[in-house]
């Protein structure tokens, strides 16, 4: 009942990007549902989380399609930590911690969640040492 009843962006803390959030304002999620952005994977999870299939492009030249846990290969892409949820997903969430994966699973068995591709400036940034390359990057560049 916190999450309130309009759709709400969720960005991981662990991250550093340039992606263009204003892309998301009309990516909104499916009824009780997900819209996911995913990122080329990095070199420590080379197989991925999510394949997109139905890709088209909306009247900005964003692309999008739905979502599939279907392993594809070379077309599995990473969960980049960016995502607009519809707060009905979490309805039937047990209280306490609860891991995203399931969910996310079901949705997209469901045809409810929707994503994009990103291949600008993405860094997972969730390790001291992933964190200090990506500082010493920036130092470097400026």
């Amino acid at each position: 009942p916190l999450l309130g009843d309009q759709p709400f962006l969720v960005v991981n803390g662990d991250i550093y990007t340039d992606f263009p959030f204003e892309q998301l304002i009309a990516a909104m999620p499916a009824e009780a549902g997900a819209h996911l952005v995913l990122v080329p994977n990095p070199p420590h999870h080379p197989e991925g989380d999510f394949n997109l299939t139905e890709l088209v492009s909306d009247q900005s030249g964003v692309l999008a399609g739905r979502l599939s846990m279907t392993s594809g290969g070379d077309a599995m892409l990473t969960y980049s930590g960016i995502g607009v949820y519809s707060p009905r997903m979490f309805e039937q969430v047990p209280e306490g911690v609860y891991p995203l994966r399931p969910l996310l699973k079901a949705a997209s068995a469901d045809g409810r969640v929707s994503g994009q591709p990103y291949e600008g400036r993405w860094e997972d940034i969730g390790t001291p040492e992933r964190l200090d390359v990506l500082n010493q990057s920036l130092i470097i560049r400026s």
